[in-house]
């Protein structure tokens, strides 16, 4: 059993252990626990994946202005829980949360490229970034 949470004052430990069950923490800053704190404090909703034991397996990280537009910074699931619908979960719950009248925005990590369509979500072709400086 998976219990969910908007849990805005998830640790940043937690946070992090999460990503390294993940995979995520290959792109994160994993060894900058006050950055990592700040991407936590910084974020609008957080909504949480714990299994019975209390253990963080999933976690969502997104900023809204809660009336058009929601990004989903980061979307992680523990490699031992994936393929059982908490993904899906995380990602739905962040949609209600910010509300069903935004349009959320991903930006996929190269490994979970395939997952996205499969969930239901439609690639965007014209989607342009400027890369951190630091």
């Amino acid at each position: 059993m998976i219990h969910y949470e908007n849990e805005p004052d998830l640790t940043a430990l937690e946070f992090v252990a999460c990503l390294v069950r993940s995979t995520l923490a290959e792109r994160r800053p994993v060894s900058d626990l006050t950055r990592i704190e700040r991407m936590l404090r910084k974020a609008d909703i957080v909504i949480t994946a714990r299994a019975e034991s209390g253990l963080l397996v999933g976690v969502s990280r997104a900023i809204s202005d809660f009336c058009y537009c929601t990004y989903l910074s980061d979307l992680a699931v523990d490699v031992d829980y994936q393929r059982q619908g908490i993904g899906r979960e995380l990602i739905e719950r962040t949609h209600l949360a910010a509300g069903l009248e935004t349009t959320l925005i991903l930006l996929s990590a190269p490994k979970a490229q395939s997952y996205y369509p499969h969930i239901g979500m439609v690639r965007h072709e014209s989607a342009w970034t400027i890369q951190r400086r630091s």
